[in-house]
């Protein structure tokens, strides 16, 4: 018998394992923790449901089972930011279509106002601003420095970028 065998977890404990098997793409792990009982809804001290965890973290695989297990697509972290807006800062396109397929709702703004099309600009995800934009994303919506999607690739001036907008310079 191991010395850990007979050790007991408390809530916060059993917790963060579960925040960390998302995070690390434990899938099948993940499913053990939501079939006895634990709420794919918990967050850590930055706000980070298991959902937002897998999505950053690029496991489809753990996203898909998180969202079938009634984890909520457009929870906010401490900083208002959904799991969408993760992946449009990464630009993971197959886990933002799942989002999406699950209705993250594609103009979810942060505590700033900064949208999931604003972080794929601001971070030159031309394919993940093409998506958005296709999905619905609002190129003209303003943050809360005054800025839009649109404003922010003419800014930084990438070629993909402003051709995606339609800008001419």
């Amino acid at each position: 018998m191991s010395e850990h065998e007979d050790r007991t977890f408390d809530q916060s404990e059993v917790e963060t394992l579960f925040l960390d098997a998302a995070r690390d793409g434990q899938t099948d792990l993940v499913g053990e923790f939501i079939s006895a009982g634990l709420n794919p809804n918990i967050t850590n001290e930055k706000g980070y449901t298991p959902l937002i965890l897998a999505a950053y973290n690029g496991h489809a695989d753990t996203v898909r089972l998180l969202l079938e297990s009634g984890a909520e697509v457009d929870r906010p972290d401490s900083k208002g930011s959904t799991a969408l807006a993760g992946v449009a800062f990464k630009g993971d396109l197959p886990i933002a279509t799942m989002l999406l397929g699950h209705g993250a709702e594609v103009d979810a703004p942060n505590h700033v106002g900064r949208t999931p099309l604003m972080f794929a600009v601001m971070f030159g995800r031309t394919n993940m601003a093409r998506s958005l934009l296709a999905a619905g994303a609002d190129a003209d919506r303003k943050d809360g420095e005054g800025q839009s999607a649109r404003d922010m690739a003419l800014s930084a001036g990438q070629p993909d970028m402003l051709e995606l907008f339609g800008i001419t310079q």
